[in-house]
């Protein structure tokens, strides 16, 4: 078979570029046209969609996010667990539309499972790639009471709602304790997958360990390099002593540990740049305000153009989650800006950050193991260097977009031989 004659049914729930699952859908995308693969999308009619021929078929919009009737509560309870909507608009999309294998991303919630009931009876081979540890984990994380937690391993969903995991709230956690127990335990849904792709050995080894049992294949996220100018380029002198955050301003992502560590080097001259917006954007600036540390800058949400710009003017970005991480595409974006990335020792970091290598890793939660790796880089601009140049070698050499396409082939033709 001729893999560039393979037309391809993309599946994510948001259509637009939205966050890092999004990047990865859309960067797929772009890599399989390229190849002269034909592409047939689905996804949820969201207003900042993308141009698409086949939006007409895609899902309602909702937004989980603000406050629902009664009624309308009860629908979107039961498009959680299973959407019957979500179903028969594929089932009309496919009807229209020939496509050899399914490729799914993040289907959870706005777009359901439900789907892999209508992708199997048309004997349509399943690719599912996993962006988080949520078929093992309700609340998506693996995280809860402020650190790591695992206590949902082997099918205890109850746990779900004992620690109220699902923010904060009994009656989400009900709901999604009740959808791991109807898509694991009752409908073993996820069977219907032919084959996983975990872009990190953590994750793999951590869903089989608490007890999803698949075949799952590691495959690393790609990155398209930037050819707009040189990325090797000197970091400004005013800039030297800089460190960037890039992300979401959320809890688990570490960033009051950032800020302790701000706050202990600012007697060395460090600044600190945090990049992104999020729910904890209020208390991080309340806290520098309060406690007087004055070396940090909020910059707020970026485009991506204005973004590198800030990276490349930076020494070094920081990732200090606290949370299990996947395949961090801030740090597969700050290799191929040359630069080094100062990591949490947690999930799939380290195995992209290796320490005196790529950059540095530091103990989660510890402020002060955390600043001195900052002094470290800050002190040693030529380590600095080399360590960015060795990030940018690791990027091209095994994260080339040309790579991910012959092994993803290799993934879907073992797809397409498990359905026949």
């Amino acid at each position: 078979m001729n893999y560039s004659d393979v037309n391809i049914l993309l599946i994510n729930k948001y259509h637009y570029s939205r966050a890092g699952v999004e990047t990865v859908y859309f960067n797929t995308a772009r890599l399989l046209e390229s190849h002269g693969n034909k592409l047939v999308y689905f996804s949820m009619d969201h207003p900042g969609n993308e141009p698409c021929e086949t939006g007409r078929f895609f899902v309602p919009y909702v937004d989980l996010n603000v406050r629902h009737g009664i009624l309308d509560q009860v629908k979107i309870a039961g498009r959680l667990l299973y959407s019957f909507k979500a179903r028969n608009n594929l089932a009309a999309l496919l009807d229209n539309n020939h496509v050899d294998i399914a490729h799914l991303h993040d289907i959870c919630h706005q777009i359901s499972p439900s789907i892999l009931h209508e992708l199997k009876k048309r004997k349509i081979p399943v690719v599912m790639t996993l962006h988080d540890p949520k078929l093992v984990c309700a609340s998506y994380y693996l995280f809860a009471g402020g650190k790591p937690c695992e206590a949902c391993c082997n099918g205890k969903y109850f746990m779900t709602v004992k620690k109220k995991c699902v923010k904060d709230s009994f009656a989400k956690s009900i709901l999604s304790a009740l959808e791991m127990y109807l898509h694991h335990v009752i409908l073993d849904i996820y069977g219907n997958v032919d084959v996983f792709i975990s872009p990190s050995l953590f994750l793999k080894n951590k869903v089989l360990e608490m007890g999803f049992k698949r075949n799952i294949v590691h495959l690393y996220n790609f990155i398209y390099i930037q050819a707009d100018g040189p990325d090797n380029e000197s970091v400004p002198d005013d800039e030297k002593n800089t460190v960037a955050y890039v992300g979401r301003l959320s809890y688990e992502k570490g960033l009051l540990t950032l800020l302790d560590a701000a706050r202990l080097t600012e007697n060395m001259g460090v600044q600190v740049k945090i990049i992104g917006d999020g729910p904890l954007k209020e208390k991080l600036h309340n806290k520098v305000k309060s406690e007087q540390i004055k070396n940090v800058i909020f910059l707020g949400h970026l485009k991506k153009d204005t973004l590198y710009k800030e990276v490349k003017k930076s020494a070094a970005v920081v990732l200090p989650s606290e949370c299990y991480e996947n395949n961090p595409l801030s740090v597969i974006e700050a290799f191929s800006l040359s630069k080094p990335v100062i990591g949490s020792r947690l999930g799939g970091i380290p195995e992209l950050v290796k320490d005196n290598e790529r950059g540095l890793t530091f103990k989660p939660g510890d402020a002060k193991d955390l600043s001195l790796k900052i002094e470290y880089l800050m002190e040693n601009p030529d380590k600095a260097e080399m360590m960015g140049k060795n990030a940018k070698a690791f990027v091209e050499e095994e994260l080339s977009p040309d790579k991910y396409y012959v092994k993803l082939m290799e993934i879907y033709k073992e797809a397409l031989k498990k359905s026949n």
